[in-house]
């Protein structure tokens, strides 16, 4: 082999060696050789890593490279970049891939960012949370239309019997429809097929005792089937159905301080109400009826949901107290069940970010009770001007109000029994001076019964949900 040699120099990145060619003959072995017409150059290894190279890579990838725990992720990361290994022998002069991600790793220091803030799993649906709020009250608007066509006076036990025991079994119903629910909207249907009509026998058969079988039966059926057919559209979601079937009533209400409808119109529109509630019913409960069960689903027993009957039949009891006493107050109580719900929500929120907050029990303890604190005034603050307006006792209705709350709040962690027992003491003891009339008097008796409940509750709630498990 003969001809010029020459040696050109690479810089500080690379030696070159060129050897240039005359007339010579090809050679049948060229590995690592690059033929380029008369010229043909080799490359040859560097003699150490380019730091200058090696440091622009390290601030180019820094903000991958900082939170890396290993080299091995910068190796993956120069390999997602498509670093081959010539490349980085001869652009970084490092040998191999795992020696420039060691390199890497060591130049930039460790950066871990903070998390992205996590969403809110229990985040509420304001629309709909108001929205049943008003559901809610707006059946009491048949009373307003149908109260000229008869005694309601004469007739309000019967009604209230009606109105107590259905709501004691809607509260029944509405837990296990919910339990069916977990394992398909099927199961939760026919439950609530099976559980809603009996339901409104069984309200209607008791309060024709009272009545003795009179005319009154026929509106306390009419009122049991409105309640049993309202609540599986609310078990369902179906809200808005609702408010449409409720159309003729808020068409009477609206128009009655301009225009007097009339005896037809007056009993007319509660039942065209009650008509078209009853056909979204069966059309709702069709639909639902028609999803494929969920096959080797248990059925849960009937006791698990008792406590939220009994619940029901307390607070049903304990509001009627005080409709005794200021009408109007039930239909304050009524519009708020909206936003207690509402809180509900925001409770369980705060509560779980408390939990990512705190790295103490008795931190978070702290927290819950600030949180308990903070929900509970948030849903009374509203209830004092509103009682201040109609000229109800404030006293009397934020104790009511803050018992049914936290009652509400227990049952969402499952803590049924401890609700339902202090609700029914409270109930009963109310009751019982009352009716009874005994010491310390009527005015008293409810005020009392709901301030001891309350704190019993919100002792409950405080040593339930002030562990972190109840929360996880």
């Amino acid at each position: 082999m003969s001809g010029p040699i020459s040696l050109e120099p690479g810089g500080s990145e690379e030696d070159t060696l060129a050897i240039r060619l005359a007339g010579t003959r090809p050679l049948r072995r060229r590995p690592r050789w690059a033929l380029d017409e008369a010229t043909l150059t080799v490359r040859l290894p560097r003699s150490g890593p380019d730091e200058r190279a090696v440091s622009e890579l390290a601030a180019e990838l820094a903000d991958r490279i900082g939170p890396a725990v290993h080299p091995y992720e910068v190796a993956a990361l120069l390999e997602a970049e498509g670093l081959s290994a010539s490349v980085i022998n001869e652009r970084y002069g490092h040998p191999n891939l795992f020696s420039l991600a060691s390199a890497l790793y060591e130049r930039v220091p460790r950066t871990f960012p903070e998390p992205a803030p996590a969403a809110d799993p229990w985040r509420p649906d304001t629309v709909r949370c108001l929205l049943r709020g008003v559901l809610f009250a707006l059946p009491g608007l048949a009373y307003l239309l149908a109260a000229p066509l008869w005694d309601a006076g004469g007739h309000a036990p019967a009604l209230v019997v009606a109105g107590v025991v259905s709501w004691a079994w809607g509260q029944a119903l509405g837990h296990r429809a919910h339990l069916r629910m977990a394992t398909g909207r099927r199961e939760a249907g026919r439950t609530l097929l099976a559980g809603a009509p009996t339901g409104a026998v069984v309200s209607t058969a008791i309060a024709a005792l009272p009545a003795e079988g009179g005319p009154v039966t026929w509106v306390a059926a009419a009122q049991s089937a409105y309640l049993a057919a309202a609540g599986v559209l609310l078990v369902l979601g179906r809200e808005r159905l609702l408010l449409a079937a409720l159309g003729p009533l808020l068409a009477g209400a609206a128009v009655l301080p301009w225009w007097e409808p009339g005896p037809v119109l007056r009993s007319g529109l509660p039942a065209l109400a009650l008509l078209a509630t009853l056909a979204v019913t069966g059309r709702v409960l069709r639909g639902t009826l028609s999803v494929p069960a969920v096959t080797g689903a248990g059925r849960p027993r009937l006791l698990w949901s008792l406590p939220y009957g009994l619940f029901g039949l307390a607070a049903a009891v304990l509001v009627l107290l005080q409709g005794r006493q200021e009408p109007y107050a039930v239909i304050v109580l009524t519009l708020s069940m909206g936003p207690a719900e509402w809180l509900l929500y925001r409770y369980r929120g705060l509560s779980v970010a408390a939990l990512r907050a705190t790295a103490t029990p008795a931190g978070f303890l702290l927290r819950s009770a600030g949180i308990l604190g903070l929900c509970l005034l948030a849903y009374l603050a509203p209830l004092l001007p509103a009682a201040l307006l109609i000229g109800a006792d404030p006293v009397a209705l934020l104790l009511l109000a803050a018992v049914l709350w936290t009652a509400l709040l227990l049952q969402a962690f499952g803590a049924a029994w401890p609700s339902a027992g202090i609700c029914l003491a409270a109930a009963a003891a109310a009751a019982a001076v009352v009716f009874f009339r005994l010491p310390p008097g009527t005015a008293l008796a409810l005020p009392l019964s709901c301030g001891a409940a309350a704190l019993c509750l919100s002792a409950c709630a405080l040593r339930l949900l002030g562990r972190p498990s109840p929360h996880v």
